[in-house]
């Protein structure tokens, strides 16, 4: 049975706005019942352990889809979640790949936290997918290549736009815009339209655009771990 590690953010502070963030649920949910179904064992972690924190808007009935509506009846799922094991404690030779679902949250915590970086980098350097939809690709904002590089330096990748980050009004409140760093670090950034489902492989990265992109990005992993 191939074995997925998915790393969850702990940030739950949308900047100074007062409000709260986290991870986006359907980013969660649509991957995790996507590889579940086809027997694949996942593990969930995130750097402090225990529950992370859900993105409250991502509970809003808009934003409501097949997988999040089985979630919120998964009493099974919500008690593994609440229960994260901590960064620090993994080790990548444990499983065949690694998957990060977006949310705010993480261009504050997994973007900086130097347990995902190494565990990133140890993934990539022994021949192992790393996976990250809308808001976590943020994450390859410090990998480097063994020379030092960017890890997504000329490599295909995508990532929330700044044109979405535009309509959520959240421009300003953000640490950095996900398309402008991806761009920054040489990344060979595309994407589609604001909220159309994308998704991009480039050897062992896959990426998605957005929470809409979320499927397509585990189908694509669930492939390449064929």
């Amino acid at each position: 049975m191939k074995k997925v590690l998915f790393v969850l953010t702990n940030h739950e502070d949308l900047g100074d706005t007062g409000m709260k963030t986290g991870f986006w649920i359907e980013e969660f949910a649509a991957p995790y019942y996507l590889l579940k179904d086809k027997g694949i064992e996942i593990t969930l972690a995130s750097p402090k352990g225990g529950q992370p924190p859900i993105d409250p808007k991502s509970n809003e009935p808009d934003f409501q889809t097949p997988a999040t509506i089985r979630f919120n009846d998964d009493k099974e799922t919500q008690e593994i979640l609440s229960k994260t094991i901590k960064l620090e404690t993994v080790n990548q030779a444990d499983y065949d790949a690694v998957f990060y679902p977006g949310g705010h949250g993480v261009v504050w915590d997994l973007a900086e936290d130097e347990n995902s970086i190494a565990l990133i980098e140890d993934f990539y350097n022994n021949n192992k997918p790393v996976a990250a939809v809308c808001h976590a690709p943020a994450i390859f904002k410090n990998t480097k290549n063994t020379d030092g590089t960017s890890l997504v330096n000329g490599k295909k990748v995508t990532g929330f736009t700044n044109g979405e980050e535009e309509a959520v009004q959240l421009t300003s409140v953000v640490p950095f815009l996900v398309e402008d760093m991806l761009k920054s670090n040489g990344g060979i950034y595309t994407k589609k339209a604001d909220w159309n489902p994308y998704a991009v492989e480039d050897g062992l990265l896959i990426t998605g655009q957005n929470p809409a992109s979320s499927e397509l990005v585990a189908e694509l992993l669930l492939e390449k771990l064929k």
